[in-house]
């Protein structure tokens, strides 16, 4: 054999399986056999905390602008105004706002920012979350 070559010769075979001490749950079943029309399978629960389902009809009014000061003349649409609610809520806003407009964006100091003029994107969105947006400024 030459030297930095692997044998493939197969070698001896295993002499025990790894798999022998896996339990399996039971199902009703015997363990080989394949599932039985007999086992129920349910389906996975739905959360009941899902944001996008139940949603308050008027959580309040945002200004939607759109702002290029400071960034090089560079569009970005700015969404304030926010009451009551935490960081973590705007982060989730931002980032369903980033998808559907398939750009990216940042929470800062209270602000949703999305890159590009993307006001009327981000107001379905808002809408949809139960928001009143309302477009402000140039």
């Amino acid at each position: 054999m030459t030297k930095g070559k692997v044998p493939t010769g197969g070698g001896s075979s295993l002499s025990q399986n790894p798999f022998d001490k896996l339990v399996v749950p039971s199902t009703g079943t015997s363990p080989g056999s394949p599932i039985s029309a007999k086992a129920p399978i349910s389906p996975p629960p739905v959360p009941a905390t899902d944001s996008r389902v139940e949603s308050p009809k008027n959580r309040g009014r945002v200004d939607i602008l759109r702002s290029t000061a400071g960034r090089g003349g560079k569009t970005v649409t700015v969404v304030q105004g926010f009451t009551g609610i935490g960081l973590a809520e705007k982060e989730d806003l931002a980032r369903r706002m980033q998808k559907r407009c398939g750009t990216g964006g940042t929470v800062k100091e209270g602000r949703i920012e999305i890159q590009g003029d993307q006001r009327e994107a981000v107001a379905e969105v808002l809408t949809a979350a139960g928001f009143r947006p309302v477009f402000a400024g140039g």
